[in-house]
């Protein structure tokens, strides 16, 4: 099969970085206050553990991104830095914890991650609606979204998750299908993935669903086109788009840095499609600060027309 034709990358230099991809040392009072309380309660945060470019603005905002169930994770994704390995027991206080440190926190928006468990019996499932259910309890107005594992396209697992009721429910496909099986582990499927969140979409408690795709691996527009349609299919409401960026000489190689027109460009494309919001740039990660203030917005907006205060 003949090879996909690619995009010229226009900084594949020994300079790094493109300009675009430069951000400033964060800083802040609110930043500061956040950072502080994550270091005392022992808050796991991706925001840190992946060195999330945009930790001052989301934790500024009130925004933090969070992640259960320990720091070493049963898959070995080709992209990703976390440890991969056998992981410790669950610690049954964790949801408690969680709460009541968001709590302390006083965050308007929580988003709730985890390593992949596949060596538990649901995949975590339950240990994440404790959680959610713990969040909700302690700090009713806050927006809770939950980017799940795939939980082997389990039902049941699923099932967990959704009957908690997170107001956001979100799975990454994270490329095109033709590289899925380079990037991803073996176990994680572009239509696995697909089949998860038209599952959550289909479900009687009519959640939001939310889903991201890495660029920058050597796609091409014409199959980001085809996963943007794939995954309305699966009547995902809100999409983000972000650059690839190697965490590690061991990891796949970028194989092109996307201009920002380009993203501006796939954004369009997307809305096209019927996608409530599409979040798409170069510094733009599955959990983003736009899209979360986005989907804040479209809770207020239901709490509003089921008569409940907002304030």
């Amino acid at each position: 099969m003949a090879t996909p034709n690619r995009l010229p990358n226009p900084t594949a230099t020994s300079t790094g970085k493109p300009d675009w991809l430069k951000v400033r040392l964060p800083r802040g009072e609110a930043y500061e206050r956040v950072k502080h309380l994550v270091k005392e309660l022992k808050l796991a945060t991706v925001c840190e553990e992946a060195r999330c470019p945009n930790v001052a603005e989301c934790w500024g905002g009130g925004t933090a991104t969070v992640m259960l169930m320990g720091e070493v994770c049963t898959r070995a994704c080709r992209f990703c830095h976390v440890k991969v390995g056998a992981p410790p027991p669950l610690d049954p206080q964790e949801p408690e914890n969680l709460a009541k440190a968001v709590k302390e926190l006083g965050l308007e928006y929580i988003v709730v991650t985890s390593v992949n468990r596949d060596d538990r019996p649901d995949g975590g499932a339950s240990h994440f609606a404790h959680a959610i259910r713990a969040l909700k309890r302690e700090s009713p107005k806050t927006t809770v979204e939950v980017l799940i594992p795939d939980f082997q396209g389990v039902e049941a697992s699923l099932a967990i998750v959704a009957e908690a009721r997170p107001h956001v429910v979100a799975h990454n496909i994270e490329t095109v299908e033709r590289l899925t099986p380079s990037v991803r582990d073996r176990r994680a499927s572009y239509r696995q993935s697909l089949d998860v969140l038209r599952s959550l979409k289909d479900r009687p408690e009519r959640l939001y669903t939310k889903s991201s795709v890495m660029v920058g691996l050597g796609e091409t527009e014409d199959e980001l086109l085809e996963t943007f349609k794939d995954l309305r299919s699966a009547g995902v409401d809100v999409l983000t788009l972000g650059q690839y960026l190697q965490p590690s000489q061991y990891h796949l190689r970028v194989e092109r840095f996307v201009t920002p027109a380009e993203f501006a460009r796939y954004q369009q494309l997307a809305m096209t499609l019927g996608f409530l919001y599409v979040a798409s740039g170069p510094l733009v990660r599955s959990s983003y600060r736009a899209a979360e203030f986005f989907m804040k917005g479209l809770m207020e907006q239901d709490r509003t027309a089921r008569g409940e205060s907002v304030a």
